[in-house]
Order: structure tokens, then C-alpha cells, then sequence
């Protein structure tokens, strides 16, 4: 199969079949690229890390990565299709519908069923990508004060962004020299 088509079937399968948006699709995306030897775990993990602080949708910015990793502009354009497309259908599909479904108690007992599920499909990734990184105790911390800075204290996650890469700007160049 040519590798295009490969990638297309391959994100249009993860774009279909994913509830709970980006973070839900990524472990599909590294059983799919990484299993098939595609990309090695870290450069997922690399792709992974600059979409996530890009701005945009990060379903769209890991197809974006793996695609253009894969085959340049086209191999970005197929995946990027792919991945979107399910999601596309799905939703014209139910503004067609809406009136005749917002109310009705079958589709709201699905959607509460489907919520821990999203969950565990978010906090699989996490986990794994805790593993693979090496967290030490200096890294669990710093996570901790980030997100305890932006839950408690409103801090914008953008300070959050430039005070960690100054921080690891300093701490490459004055730090780990020395």
C-alpha cells in the first residue's frame, strides 16, 4: 500500500474511532506511527511536545508533525485530512439532526457514559509520557507549582510557558555546564 494511502487510512481510522478530542487520540497515534516503526518513541514524544504548545487544535498540530516527518508538505496535508474528516461528517451529521436529538434522554445517558473513558484516554498518555521522559522529583515539583499557579493563582499558562523555557535556557547554558 502506498505510504500515503497508509497515512490517510491510518489517521482517518484514529479520527473516527477517538471521543474526547486530541489528548484521547494520542495514544492511537503512537500505538499507529510508533508500533508500525514509522517514527521511533522519541521523536513522537519530540512531535508531541511542539504541538502541544502550539497555538491551534492539537489533533490537527500531532497530524501536522507526523505528516511532514513522514512526507513533507503532502505527507501533512494527508493526515491532516484524515484525521478531520470523521470529525467533519460526524458533526454535519448531527446538525442535521439536532432538533430532532437535543433533548432526548438516550443521547444524554451516552454522553455521561462515554466521560470516564475520555478520562482514562487522556491520563493513559500522560502517564506513559511521565515514563518515558524520566521524571525525577525536581521535574514533579516544578510540574506541580505550574499547575497549582494556573489553577489557584490565574496565572496565564503563557507566563507559565516563557518562565520554564527561560528557566531551561538558563539552566542549559549556566547550570548543566558546569
Amino acid at each position: 500500500m502506498p505510504m500515503y494511502l497508509a497515512l490517510f487510512l491510518t489517521f482517518l481510522r484514529i479520527g473516527a474511532f477517538t471521543i474526547g478530542g486530541g489528548y484521547a487520540m494520542l495514544p492511537l497515534i503512537e500505538r499507529e506511527v510508533v508500533g508500525r516503526g514509522w517514527i521511533n518513541k522519541e521523536d513522537f514524544y519530540d512531535l508531541f511536545t511542539v504541538a502541544q504548545t502550539m497555538p491551534g487544535i492539537f489533533a490537527v498540530n500531532i497530524a501536522i508533525f507526523v505528516g511532514y516527518k513522514l512526507k513533507g508538505i503532502p505527507g501533512s496535508v494527508v493526515c491532516v485530512l484524515g484525521s478531520i474528516l470523521p470529525s467533519f461528517l460526524i458533526i454535519l451529521t448531527i446538525a442535521l439532526f439536532f432538533t430532532q436529538i437535543k433533548d432526548n434522554v438516550w443521547v444524554e445517558k451516552i454522553f455521561k457514559g462515554l466521560r470516564p473513558a475520555v478520562v482514562a484516554l487522556i491520563v493513559v498518555p500522560c502517564i506513559t509520557l511521565a515514563q518515558s521522559v524520566g521524571l525525577t522529583w525536581k521535574t514533579v515539583i516544578i510540574s506541580i507549582v505550574a499547575a497549582l499557579l494556573i489553577w489557584l493563582l490565574g496565572v496565564s499558562p503563557i507566563y507559565i510557558i516563557i518562565m520554564a523555557a527561560a528557566g531551561g535556557l538558563v539552566y542549559g547554558l549556566r547550570i548543566k555546564r558546569d
